[in-house]
């Protein structure tokens, strides 16, 4: 089993903590956060809750939010009391942490860390394989629920994913979605499907809560507990010389980071949604 270091010991970083202890997925887990007392508090609550959850996750804290030594992932989460890492400051924790261990997979946890992942491709030359932004898996499952609120069925039976830039340049695949087993545009009328792509970017940012789920669910992945794709925010592919942006893109995570984008069948009109959206 993997180590996972969190950096940011914020309501994000703390729910992240506890939701992958209860998942048993990983061997051990460092919360990391200059304001060590906040991080000792949430990891103490943590080990306590495991009597009553079940779990066996070691969890430790640091008031180094650089102590990320030895862990093989490492998660970016916020600041306690500042809110989610961006911009340069976010930068440079990224090239700290590069400088600090081996090779790592980062994960950047946060809604507003689509431009740290373009920045980390772009700028630091990290592959775009290993810096990957969880978020829009979350975005995803809200999705989910209201196609299943307007077409009175389970969430569970409803199969899509999102591409594109949140909150303005989302795309839905819909020739590829699926509801039920049936091919979602039989089933969802251009009425339905236009009231819910205008209804997406209010769901944006999502929750810490849907957040953090949506990292753990993209740590299962990475540890090589779940074959799921998901949507992540993926670096723009240098190697191709297109001047394009970070985008959420369905993937398939595996044990080195990502294995392949996935990206669906997509209509002239969707695909030229997605170039829109992608293209700087």
């Amino acid at each position: 089993m993997s180590d996972v270091a969190i950096i940011g010991a914020d309501d994000l970083g703390g729910a992240i903590a506890h939701l992958l202890a209860g998942r048993n997925l990983v061997r051990a887990i460092r919360l990391a956060d200059d304001r060590g007392r906040v991080a000792a508090g949430k990891a103490l609550d943590i080990v306590q809750a495991g009597a009553i959850e079940a779990h066996a996750t070691r969890i430790d804290a640091s008031a180094d939010p650089l102590e990320v030594t030895g862990a093989r992932i490492v998660v970016v989460a916020g600041g306690a009391g500042r809110g989610e890492w961006q911009g340069d400051e976010g930068l440079r924790l990224i090239r700290a942490v590069l400088q600090r261990t081996a090779n790592p997979i980062v994960l950047c946890a946060g809604a507003s860390h689509r431009e740290l992942v373009e920045r980390g491709c772009r700028e630091l030359r990290v592959p775009r394989a290993r810096l990957i932004g969880s978020a829009p898996h979350a975005l995803t499952a809200a999705a989910r629920a209201l196609v299943a609120l307007e077409t009175d069925s389970s969430p569970r039976d409803v199969g899509l994913t999102l591409l594109g830039v949140p909150p303005g340049g989302i795309v839905i695949p819909w020739t590829d979605a699926t509801i039920g087993g049936f091919n979602a545009v039989r089933v969802v009328g251009e009425p339905q499907r236009r009231r819910i792509a205008s209804r997406l970017p209010a769901l944006w940012p999502p929750g810490a809560y849907a957040l953090a789920a949506a990292a753990v669910d993209a740590v299962a992945a990475l540890v090589g507990r779940s074959r799921a794709t998901l949507s992540c925010f993926v670096g723009p592919d240098l190697a191709s010389g297109a001047r394009t942006r970070a985008a959420a893109l369905p993937v398939r995570l595996g044990l080195e980071g990502i294995e392949r984008v996935a990206v669906p069948e997509l209509s002239a009109l969707e695909r030229v949604a997605l170039e829109n959206a992608m293209n700087l």
